[in-house]
């Protein structure tokens, strides 16, 4: 790490049904955290889970927020949207499993591997959804001294 004690906050906003532009928050990210000077390895670890937890925004909400938090001590991202919630986790987070609609099948995406590849990535990972009303997603890291 350089400069020794940082905290950064960065919102960006995820347009549903956008595949033209997804990507680009997570992309955003690992650019902040390389920038930040964090070890390569939990760059890559929270890079892939910001990317499946933007692409959930963008083919299963009707859109919503990725947010990055740094601190010294670890590093959040959370993905929150409006939309139609997650009715079942523990089936959402099995291998395999998906909602996505055909348009999403279609370039490839929505093969039941987003939550499930989050989880392998995250240090910590908090689900919350209601039917109707969204899904709030806390994926947490922690950052090791060296």
């Amino acid at each position: 790490m350089t400069g020794g004690y940082y905290s950064i906050e960065q919102v960006f906003h995820v347009k549903a049904g956008d595949f033209a532009s997804a990507g680009e928050a997570s992309s955003q990210i690992k650019k902040i955290l390389k920038q930040l000077g964090i070890d390569s390895t939990l760059v890559r670890r929270v890079s892939i889970a910001a990317y499946e937890a933007e692409m959930n925004l963008v083919i299963h909400s009707v859109g919503g927020e990725l947010k990055l938090k740094v601190t010294p001590q670890s590093i959040v991202v959370t993905a929150e949207d409006k939309g139609p919630g997650i009715p079942d986790i523990d089936l959402a987070m099995q291998e395999g499993y998906s909602t996505a609609p055909e348009i999403a099948r279609e370039l490839g995406f929505g093969a039941g591997m987003g939550l499930p590849n989050i989880k392998r990535c995250a240090d910590r990972l908090n689900i919350q959804s209601k039917v109707g009303e969204g899904t709030l997603l806390e994926i947490y890291f922690d950052i090791k001294a060296r």
